[in-house]
């Protein structure tokens, strides 16, 4: 017991060390360069990830309160925000316009993902309720997108299984994730329908995907194990959800949104993650369905590696992403 109480000590005297020592080095490049720390970043990185990610750890590891609560503030609040920080730093603005202009793209960013958050988690807690015609309307919409030559004999049939679903009503299997489950589905159905339409083919019947059939031969795919195409969307759906909540996603959306990354940005993350994770799939070659949680699992880790570097942007391959733009 006394021993983890002297590890604890001697970490939390490092901590306030190293903490010292970084502020002693601002200080000390402050007045060698005659520039305040946002100068720097915004000066000497180039925009996306890199900057803002520097400028959101400066601005919450402040010792000033307004810098602190800056990275939370309304978005009609930045520009004014932004004069204050200026203000603060006695940082004159005419003599330096484009630190202006960076920190507002940098703050959209920020507090766009912050609320972000907010709007996907909103849709995640609100279940669906087959009483409400705007949640059915989007149910029959997702069958006609993906279906489109096919007609719903009724609201409840055992034809949902042919989309992926577990039963004969769909709306058991969105109690993990609410809404925000059948949202994405649905914008990947409907904003990029000819892949969606060949995921869920290739989902029924594997051998019949775009492998040809020498590539087929070469990586010995001779088991094909197709999979639930809604189930593993809703799936995906709490994977992309993870990785924003835990801040990974930060660097997609911050090279990918030149302002603040919206709803949009995130379902078209989705659809992406869903065209990745079919073709993983078939390449992972799992022997049956019981092997669905290990290749996720290692998907998962696979994307968590690619968002680690500071230039990463998850490009997609898809008509849904045209209107992306990587700064």
């Amino acid at each position: 017991m006394l021993e983890i109480e002297c590890v604890m000590l001697i970490q939390v005297c490092l901590y306030f060390y190293c903490k010292f020592l970084w502020r002693c080095l601002k200080f000390v490049m402050r007045k060698l360069t005659g520039r305040c720390e946002l100068q720097r970043i915004c000066y000497n990185t180039k925009p996306g990830a890199s900057r803002t990610m520097k400028i959101e750890t400066s601005l919450r590891d402040s010792k000033s309160k307004l810098l602190q609560t800056s990275v939370s503030v309304h978005p009609d609040a930045i520009e004014k925000t932004i004069e204050d920080i200026m203000e603060l730093k006695k940082i004159n603005a005419d003599i330096n316009p484009q630190l202006g202009i960076s920190l507002q793209a940098c703050l959209l960013q920020i507090v766009g993902y912050r609320n972000l958050i907010a709007d996907v988690e909103k849709l995640r807690r609100e279940p669906y309720d087959s009483d409400n015609p705007q949640h059915e309307e989007m149910l029959l919409k997702l069958w006609k997108f993906l279906k489109p030559n096919t007609p719903l004999e009724s609201r409840i049939s055992k034809q949902w299984c042919e989309i992926g679903f577990q039963g004969d009503d769909p709306k058991t299997d969105f109690r993990g994730m609410g809404l925000l489950g059948l949202y994405n589905l649905q914008y990947f159905a409907e904003r990029d329908a000819a892949a969606a339409q060949q995921v869920l083919s290739d989902s029924l019947h594997p051998k019949c995907s775009k492998f040809s059939k020498a590539e087929w031969e070469k990586k010995r795919m001779d088991k094909a194990i197709g999979y639930s195409f809604a189930i593993v969307g809703i799936n995906i759906t709490d994977l992309a959800y993870n990785l924003l909540v835990s801040g990974a996603l930060k660097t997609h959306f911050y090279n990918i949104a030149p302002e603040a990354p919206t709803l949009s940005h995130f379902q078209q993350t989705f659809c992406y993650l869903m065209h990745e994770f079919h073709k993983f799939w078939i390449e992972e070659d799992p022997m049956d369905i019981m092997e669905f949680n290990r290749v996720r699992e290692k998907f998962r880790k696979r994307i968590i590696k690619q968002l680690q570097n500071p230039d990463m942007a998850l490009c997609p391959h898809f008509a849904a992403s045209e209107g992306l733009i990587n700064i």
